[in-house]
């Protein structure tokens, strides 16, 4: 990939240099880093230079397979010779001082001949990372339990080892400017569209920044509208999910150092699918799929129906619940829609706070706090608890959605459709849903309408959206997003029943 404004402008050639040049320049391009060490050794009548940064490679392989195989006998080496001797086998000629940097930064060791027309280096980084372990923010109760690490090796063996075809493409990009960091395109050659390929390819190809701390704020580059709400691009740490999305032709990334893989494209009601499903009787897994879109509407509506109901249409309540919500909200000093946007507010605050203290300490104040809170302030008449019944009802059903990402967005979103309930009633409530409508039918993802299979209609992919049917019926895969083979196993053969002793 063609990098534009470089960190370090042109490239120079440096070699052939004696020892001392070349110190001199390693030391400047380093910057007298602290952690850069330089080692000179005499065999025989030639001068030897050893360099590398301390604290990022493997001490026990640079002084069993480097320094040791170095100095034993008296040899006349060459370049050539020594790539050939050193039992690592995977060095790399250098002959840039860019080049040269770059790959000590990476965990490479650096060996120069003097006055020889090139150096070699011997990536040996000592890398740390913790084990695979269980996801916290994607927790499932059927399926594999391992997780994406901040290790991107780690991350493509957990692929590999899922999807292990020679049909899965890994392309390999460097994108940072300053801070160069490696990213892997990934997808099935002969399953991906080659139209979405080509997009991620050439918006990954284009992004021109600084450094990318992590896939979560890439996506925030490369998604097609920045300013809305919706996310665009799936995000996951379950290698499963990452697998299950490849071989539904879409496109993944993974970015080193990031415990998180990214998929598109997607549409909204993907948001809302669990890898876990697939383990579940079909019937068992459509009711709990269809639960979570019912756990949607509640989660958006029921707060600012209820705001809309007390404050403007008395009408459509039965007169038994009037009744009781009269008396419930008759020391109540504030109108409806304050009442419910403090209560809203409290339940935020409390999610927020018992997310970023310990975990033991943050599910006492979730669970204490709400309760102690809330009761206080029934007592104090500052609410009703009929009320709290309800912004407790929702709040529990904006955490059904297995992604984070679109349960945030439904408890931002609940916020302005109370306003709107406060002030102009159902009408409202309808205006806000019309204009988040037109809204999502503008949202695309990778180019892809953002409420496939529902605008534009595709029927055929109800059954993998919205709900599922026996395996033998889906025996095609999604129109949606147009992979190249639509056939997952022949018809005919998909309900034919055999014996064990066939």
């Amino acid at each position: 990939m063609k990098k534009r404004g470089s960190r370090r402008g042109k490239s120079k050639e440096l070699l052939p240099s004696s020892i001392e040049n070349l110190k001199t320049n390693l030391q400047e391009a380093m910057h007298n880093n602290p952690d850069f060490q330089m080692q000179e050794f005499e065999t025989g009548s030639q001068r030897m230079l050893v360099f590398y940064i301390s604290i990022i490679v493997k001490k026990q392989q640079l002084n069993n397979h480097i320094l040791t195989p170095l100095l034993e006998g008296d040899k006349q080496w060459t370049s050539e010779k020594l790539s050939n001797a050193l039992p690592l086998g995977n060095s790399v000629a250098q002959t840039k001082m860019e080049e040269i940097v770059d790959a000590l930064i990476m965990g490479s060791v650096g060996i120069y001949i003097e006055n020889e027309t090139e150096l070699l280096t011997y990536p040996i980084p000592d890398q740390q990372k913790r084990s695979v372990d269980k996801s916290d923010k994607e927790s499932t109760v059927l399926g594999p339990q391992d997780s994406f690490t901040e290790s991107l090796t780690t991350n493509i063996n957990l692929i590999r080892w899922r999807v292990n075809t020679g049909d899965l493409v890994t392309e390999k990009m460097i994108i940072g400017e300053r801070v160069p960091t490696e990213i892997r395109l990934m997808y099935l050659k002969s399953l991906a569209n080659k139209e979405d390929v080509q997009t991620m390819r050439q918006r990954l190809q284009d992004l021109v920044v600084d450094r990318i701390e992590d896939a979560t704020p890439l996506t925030y580059y490369i998604e097609d509208s920045s300013t809305s709400i919706f996310p665009q691009i799936y995000q996951t740490e379950l290698p499963s999910r990452f697998s299950y999305s490849l071989t539904k032709g879409r496109v993944g990334v993974l970015v080193d150092k990031s415990p998180t893989g990214i998929m598109a494209p997607t549409s909204l009601f993907s948001f809302f699918e669990s890898t876990e499903d697939v383990y579940m009787r079909w019937n068992v897994g459509s009711f709990i799929r269809i639960l979570r879109f019912f756990a949607l509407i509640i989660s958006a509506l029921l707060t600012p129906a209820y705001v809309a109901a007390i404050t403007f249409h008395y009408e459509v309540i039965p007169t038994p619940l009037l009744t009781t919500l009269g008396s419930s909200r008759a020391a109540v000093p504030f109108p409806p829609v304050f009442e419910a946007l403090l209560l809203e507010l409290l339940i935020e605050l409390l999610r927020e706070a018992g997310a970023r203290l310990p975990t033991k300490v943050g599910q006492t104040i979730g669970i204490v706090g709400g309760i102690v809170i809330g009761q206080a302030a029934v007592a104090a008449g500052l609410t009703s608890n009929i009320l709290i019944i309800v912004v407790a009802i929702s709040a529990l059903a904006s955490f059904t959605a297995p992604s984070y990402l679109i349960g945030s967005t439904i408890r931002v979103i609940r916020f302005p459709l109370i306003l709107m309930s406060g002030i102009l009633g159902l009408i409202g409530i309808m205006a806000s849903i019309c204009f988040l409508i037109i809204h999502l039918l503008k949202i695309t993802s990778l180019g892809r309408p953002y409420l496939l299979p529902m605008y534009p209609f595709v029927g055929k992919d109800f059954s993998k959206t919205f709900y599922r049917l026996p395996y033998y019926f889906n025996f095609k895969r999604s129109y949606s997003y147009k992979p190249q083979d639509m056939i997952r196993f022949p018809k005919k053969k998909s309900r034919k029943m055999k014996d064990i002793d066939e």
